[in-house]
C-alpha cells in the first residue's frame, strides 16, 4: 500500500510538472508597432502581447514569448520549437496546408504608403514604374507579386517590415505595401513624416486570409480549442475592448 501511495504521489507530481510545462509563444523577432516591440529594456510590449496574455490567463495556460525570425516561424512552430504564433499572421488557404489557426482576432485592411510628395493611389496603374517594398514571406508579398508585378519597375523583398519603412523614409523605393494599422504606426513616427496613406488595396480574400489568427500545429486539437474558448471569453467579458483602448480607436476586430 504504501508503494502504491508513494507511487501515486510521484505519478501526480509529474502530471502536475507536465501541466505546468511552458507554451512557447512565437513572435516575429523585429519591432512591429503597435502590435508587438522591444521597450528600452528588451521587454515586449504591444497590444499582441496584451492579447497574448489575455487569452492565456483566460486558458490558465503558462506563456512564454519566444522570438523567431518571421521566414522561419511557420517551420520552427511544425518542429515544436514554439508551441503557437501571435504575429499577425494572417489565415490563407496556403498556410492552412501546413498549419492550423485559431478563430480570427482581428482583421484589418491593407495599405499602400508613398512620399507625400507625390501623387499616386493602390493600384496597378497607381504603381506603374515604381518600385514597392514588402516584407519577404508575408501575403503582402504575394498579393504584390500577384496584382502590381507587371506594372511595378521591382518588387523588392524584405526580412523586415522595418527595413522596407526605412527605405521607403530614405527614397530607395516608392511605396510600402503592408498591414494598415503597422504603415499608421510608420506614418506616426519621425521616419515616417515623409509619407502618407495613398489608400488600401482592393482585397483578395484568397490571399490576404480572411483575418488574423493564433498559428498552430495540425492535430492538437485540446490547445486549440482552449484558444479558441480563450478569444470568445475576453471579447465577451470585456477585456479585449479595454486592452485594445489604450491603441485603437476604433474596433480592431472587424468584419
Amino acid at each position: 500500500m504504501k508503494i502504491a501511495l508513494i507511487a501515486l504521489a510521484i505519478g501526480g507530481a509529474s502530471l502536475g510538472a507536465a501541466a505546468a510545462e511552458p507554451v512557447k509563444v512565437g513572435f516575429a523577432a523585429e519591432p512591429y508597432p503597435p502590435f508587438a516591440s522591444p521597450d528600452a529594456a528588451g521587454k515586449w510590449v504591444g497590444w499582441e502581447v496584451d492579447f497574448m496574455e489575455a487569452i492565456c490567463a483566460e486558458a490558465k495556460l503558462d506563456c512564454v514569448i519566444t522570438p523567431v525570425a518571421w521566414d522561419g516561424i511557420i517551420p520552427a512552430l511544425t518542429s515544436k520549437k514554439i508551441d503557437m504564433i501571435v504575429g499577425s499572421m494572417s489565415i490563407t488557404e496556403e498556410r492552412l496546408k501546413t498549419i492550423d489557426f485559431s478563430d480570427k482576432y482581428y482583421n484589418t485592411p491593407t495599405g499602400i504608403v508613398g512620399p507625400k510628395s507625390e501623387k499616386f493611389d493602390a493600384t496597378p496603374e497607381g504603381l506603374t514604374g515604381k518600385i514597392l517594398g514588402v516584407q519577404v514571406s508575408t501575403v503582402h508579398a504575394d498579393y504584390a507579386h500577384k496584382y502590381f508585378g507587371e506594372k511595378a519597375s521591382e518588387i523588392k523583398e524584405y526580412q523586415t517590415q522595418d527595413e522596407a519603412n526605412q527605405d521607403l523614409a530614405a527614397g530607395r523605393v516608392d511605396a510600402v505595401q503592408a498591414d494598415a494599422i503597422a504603415l499608421d504606426a510608420f506614418l506616426k513616427s519621425e521616419a515616417g513624416a515623409c509619407c502618407e496613406l495613398k489608400g488600401n488595396v482592393k482585397d483578395d480574400p484568397a490571399i490576404l486570409g480572411a483575418g488574423v489568427g493564433v498559428g498552430l500545429r495540425k492535430g492538437e486539437t485540446e490547445l486549440k480549442d482552449k484558444v479558441n474558448a480563450a478569444i470568445k471569453a475576453v471579447r465577451a467579458n470585456g477585456t479585449y475592448d479595454t486592452f485594445s483602448k489604450k491603441y485603437f480607436d476604433f474596433d480592431i476586430y472587424g468584419g
